[in-house]
């Protein structure tokens, strides 16, 4: 099973471009036939993340970053590049999804997904605002088209 989990926050501009993107897959797999395929919008909850992906033999994780790169510049990275134990904390609301990936295959073991791919998608402004910037937008599309082509590519397995 293929689960693909968009993070961020749709109130701070371009950081909500991987709900965004995992909102428009949703309505890609309502209208298309897709066995062992799920999208789920996870915000910015780490721990949803972590118990999303329990189950999946893959993980896709889309989210904004902010590297200082172009914006609109897309990263293809690894899932083992960028997992992370959490530090100790008193509060969930540090949990965060490279925090899940380091805890969920940790607790899960087995039953937490082998292989994982994160899509990056440099931010040019993440102030509060409920529109993406023009660069991320056009990058979102392209991520997005992506996103269809390998689940396209499941149904010929």
């Amino acid at each position: 099973m293929l689960t693909i989990i968009g993070c961020g926050n749709l109130n701070r501009s371009d950081d909500a471009v991987g709900v965004i993107i995992v909102q428009r897959l949703q309505q890609f797999l309502k209208e298309n036939s897709y066995q062992n395929i799920r999208a789920y919008d996870c915000g910015t909850g780490g721990m949803e993340v972590m118990f999303q992906a329990r189950g999946s033999t893959e993980l896709i994780i889309v989210d904004a970053c902010s590297t200082g790169s172009e914006p609109g510049a897309i990263f293809k990275v690894p899932g083992s590049e960028l997992e992370a134990l959490p530090e100790p904390s008193y509060s969930l609301h540090d949990f965060r999804w490279d925090h899940a990936l380091g805890a969920g295959r940790k607790i899960f073991k087995d039953d937490f997904p082998q292989t994982v791919t994160v899509f990056l998608i440099e931010a040019e402004c993440l102030d509060l605002g409920l529109e993406l910037s023009p660069k991320v937008k056009r990058a979102a599309e392209e991520v997005l088209g992506m996103l269809q082509d390998i689940i396209k590519s499941t149904r010929d397995e």
